[in-house]
């Protein structure tokens, strides 16, 4: 992740986490999350093919993975209306940069090597995307769907 010319985030193998913090959100759904991510079984097992059950055995601290944490509030993007986005449900800085915050602290709580940028930054963020794989996790009414 580069900031004005600077390398301020770099991982090697492991996961990149966009954050949209929305209003309401709070240090519950951060916990939730952040177990739920670092537990998710992510990678492959590393067996024959005949051993394997699927390419999703290991979680990333299985692999000695590491983790890119990047504040997204453009995530937040309502654009059912018009034709510009709407950032309204994106929570406001004051709220939202401590909950990023703890969700590094909390990604490093599991063991895992976490980098991140600059939070409020323009960030040029470059990644390999082995496998492709996206997986969306929200919280709705306290839980991790």
């Amino acid at each position: 992740m580069i900031v004005t010319g600077d390398v301020v985030g770099d991982i090697g193998r492991g996961i990149v986490v966009l954050i949209g913090v929305e209003r309401g959100d709070d240090r519950g759904d951060v916990d939730a999350i952040v177990d739920k991510i670092a537990s998710m079984r992510l990678f492959p097992g590393g067996g024959s093919a005949q051993q394997k059950k699927s390419d999703f055995e290991r979680s990333v601290g299985e692999i000695d993975g590491e983790v890119l944490v990047v504040s997204q509030f453009t995530l937040l993007a309502d654009i059912r209306r018009g034709r510009r986005p709407s950032f309204t449900a994106a929570a406001p800085p004051e709220q939202s940069a401590p909950l990023v915050e703890l969700a590094i602290e909390r990604f490093e709580s599991h063991g895992l090597t976490t980098a991140s940028g600059v939070f409020g930054a323009a960030m040029r963020v470059e990644l390999v995307n082995d496998g492709p794989v996206t997986i969306v996790v929200e919280t709705a009414v306290g839980k991790v769907r």
